[in-house]
């Protein structure tokens, strides 16, 4: 008796349990394919928005604190003597400066004290500046052995709560180890000054060595004379000078010797600078607006592949919106007269002759343009918010829409799969039935014949 061929049974059943489901399996891959795709170019889109969102704030400065697309700069006559640092409201113009004198920090030495020197008892008073801390020499011991280290002193000192600004550090050499004491702020009005009181009358070292320290560093304001070596003194407690010209601070580094020239300091618009400012805003907008079109495009019969999101509605809307901010003009000008035009593609290019014109004659639009509440950085900020906002922007939405859209895809799989099953267990079954039945008709022809 032959025995039925389950390959074969199997082979059919399957056959024929796939192409009952072959459509809905089509249609699901379709489904899927295309929401991958679309879910990609939206995650692009959003990265470029987000990209070009972080370069306009970068225009603006953390929390929009920059106000100026203008630069100036200062350039000295002679480097290493001083450091500026120039903003928008800067004037123009020269100005001579004799370094006469730098400020330097407070800074006293203790030497030649042993552990058994410093007293167990009494407070150690350090003052600066009308202001004043307490060391108690009775509570300084933390090993418990009874005694006083430079290290305990140090460290009482550096840890108190009320310190006004004294910096304790031991220095070392050929054995020997020294308390040093630094102001951490430079000044006269930092020096240190130091007094004992309840000290044990028996241990004078102590109190000899904190009478009698070894200045190291005096405490001393910068003298700065504005004009030259005979000119107008400016007295600072620290080297950098917080806008002592409108708009610009100088940090002075250097002292000069009596008779030397003055430093010219020069302060100036800087062309170069404020350009880039302008290129880097065209360059961040231009890669958002390629993007834009690389996943819009329609496509072609010469073989260019359409876009993931060609005539998507949204994607349409924010490039619309895009383009008509930076075709608006703000405070009476607009990226036009600054010789910012753009393409028929819709990037923009920067004529750097027409720029500099613009702002030779009118420098004050550029900011009337870009920056300030309401105008081109801050509409546009507020604008690309509402797409890329990561709560409930467009671009998290839609994100959000393509994924539910690949889970319902999932079940369809799901379901297809149970419907493929149970195909092929019918078919398997009348498969099995219909061989049995052939066989038996086999047998009962060969007894005939």
């Amino acid at each position: 008796m032959a025995t039925i061929d389950s390959d074969y049974v199997k082979q059919m059943a399957q056959q024929l349990a796939t192409y009952e489901v072959q459509n809905g399996l089509n249609k699901a891959d379709r489904n899927k394919s295309s929401y991958q795709s679309q879910l990609s170019a939206v995650t692009s889109l959003e990265t470029a928005l987000k990209s070009f969102s972080t370069a306009v704030k970068n225009l603006q400065g953390v929390t929009g604190s920059n106000t100026s697309m203008l630069v100036n700069s200062a350039t000295t006559s002679k480097d290493g003597y001083l450091s500026a640092k120039v903003d928008k409201n800067a004037v123009p113009g020269s100005y001579d400066f004799f370094v006469e004198q730098l400020a330097t920090s407070h800074q006293l030495s203790f030497a030649g004290l042993q552990t058994s020197d410093i007293d167990t008892q009494g407070t150690l008073t350090l003052s600066q500046n009308g202001k004043s801390f307490d060391i108690d020499l009775s509570a300084i011991d933390t090993d418990g052995d009874g005694a006083n280290s430079l290290d305990e002193l140090a460290a009482a000192i550096n840890k108190a709560t009320d310190n006004t600004g004294v910096k304790a550090t031991l220095v070392r050499s050929n054995g020997r180890v020294s308390l040093v004491l630094g102001a951490e702020k430079s000044g006269a009005e930092n020096a240190i000054s130091l007094s004992l009181s309840g000290t044990s009358s028996a241990n004078s070292a102590f109190e000899t060595a904190i009478g009698n320290p070894q200045e190291l560093s005096k405490a001393q304001d910068a003298r700065v004379r504005l004009g030259g070596e005979s000119g107008m003194l400016l007295t600072n407690s620290s080297n950098t000078y917080d806008n002592i010209i409108d708009g610009v601070s100088v940090t002075f580094t250097q002292a000069q010797k009596s008779g030397e020239l003055p430093i010219t300091m020069t302060v100036a618009q800087d062309k170069s600078e404020t350009t880039k400012k302008v290129q880097a805003f065209i360059d961040a907008f231009n890669a958002l607006a390629g993007q834009i079109d690389s996943l819009t495009a329609a496509g072609d019969q010469n073989g260019a592949s359409r876009g993931a999101l060609a005539g998507d509605s949204s994607v349409r809307a924010i490039e619309s919106s895009l383009n008509q901010m930076i075709r608006t003009s703000f405070g009476g000008a607009n990226l036009i007269t600054l010789g910012i035009s753009a393409d028929r593609t819709g990037k923009l290019t920067l004529d750097a002759t027409r720029f500099e014109k613009a702002l030779a004659s009118d420098p004050e639009s550029l900011d009337k343009l870009f920056m300030g509440k309401g105008n081109l950085l801050d509409s546009l900020d507020k604008n690309l918010a509402l797409y890329t906002n990561s709560t409930n922007g467009v671009m998290k939405s839609r994100k959000d829409t393509l994924n539910a859209s690949l889970r319902r895809v999932n079940d369809d799989y799901d379901s297809l799969q149970k419907q493929y099953d149970n195909y092929y267990t019918r078919y398997l079954k009348q498969y099995t039935s219909m061989m049995q039945t052939m066989q038996s008709m086999n047998q009962t022809s060969g007894m005939f014949g």
